[in-house]
């Protein structure tokens, strides 16, 4: 999403389940108007904001005109593909066109036999290889999403990119320098509220961000912490790098971490944490 409307509007990691929210990017054409929804994986969960999730999906799904389904083109087709490919192939009456991502990293031979396995899991109404890293195919694939949109006057003013609020984007930014690095079994368990954002008093060049981050236990803590309060060093210098980039202005971010025992199982706290049913 984030190569199709040509700037950062959504996190990337390479933890599974990174996604959350249901984030909207905007491509602006002479001829069309692109929204691009991109929503968290669908899985089979194990807890109660899995559950939230899946939901969230499965409802999305049935308010779009298009379905992309994405698949890499370095890796082989496993369960979690042909679980989604199921799933999508319920979703009556949308049409689904199956992107091949991530063409830079694999050879010809490796591209053309995933086309032909991905051909292989369902009947899509194309399939098509891109990369998001070199932009190889990305315009084809505008074509093939817009020339599947229906006739509507455009829903977004020229120049918007997202219309994701300021504080979710900035929290989603320290969420993700947060997951850099972590062991496998901590992303799942990080979540970030940005408490306030204000500009400095009497500085019109410096704005004050609070953000608490949320884990399950006082051992993943530990782990976000680092020895002597290294690495939540890192994660507040590179969030901040981010976040001055997505603002245009300085930031001084004021980052605190605190254990929220099982959130993810517990409906107060997702609530709390902006997870709703």
């Amino acid at each position: 999403m984030n190569a199709l409307v040509g700037t950062k509007v959504a996190i990337t990691s390479s933890k599974p389940q990174t996604t959350r929210r249901v984030i909207r990017g905007i491509v602006h054409r002479p001829d069309a108007q692109l929204i691009i929804v991109d929503t968290p994986g669908l899985h089979r969960p194990r807890t109660l904001l899995g559950e939230r999730l899946d939901s969230l999906v499965l409802s999305t799904l049935t308010e779009v005109d298009v379905i992309g389904f994405c698949v890499p083109a370095n890796e082989p087709i496993g369960k979690g593909d042909r679980f989604i490919a199921e799933k999508l192939a319920a979703v009556k009456k949308t049409p689904v066109v199956a992107v091949v991502t991530k063409c830079d990293l694999a050879t010809r031979e490796q591209i053309a036999a995933q086309l032909l396995a991905v051909s292989q899991l369902a009947e899509f109404e194309e399939i098509v290889p891109v990369s998001a890293e070199s932009g190889e195919r990305l315009d084809v694939l505008r074509d093939v999403l817009v020339g599947r949109l229906p006739a509507s006057p455009p829903l977004y003013e020229g120049g918007q990119l997202t219309d994701e609020p300021e504080q979710v984007l900035v929290g989603e930014l320290i969420r993700e320098a947060a997951l850099e690095g972590v062991r496998d079994e901590l992303p799942h368990s990080i979540a970030v509220v940005v408490d306030e954002m204000v500009p400095r008093e009497g500085r019109d060049d410096l704005l004050d961000i609070y953000a608490h981050m949320f884990v399950e236990r006082p051992s993943q803590k530990a782990i976000v912490i680092g020895h002597k309060g290294s690495r939540l060093k890192e994660v507040g210098s590179r969030a901040r790098g981010h976040i001055e980039a997505l603002l245009g202005t300085r930031v001084y971010l004021d980052l605190r971490i605190s254990v929220a025992k099982d959130w993810q199982r517990d409906p107060k706290q997702l609530r709390r944490l902006g997870f709703y049913d």
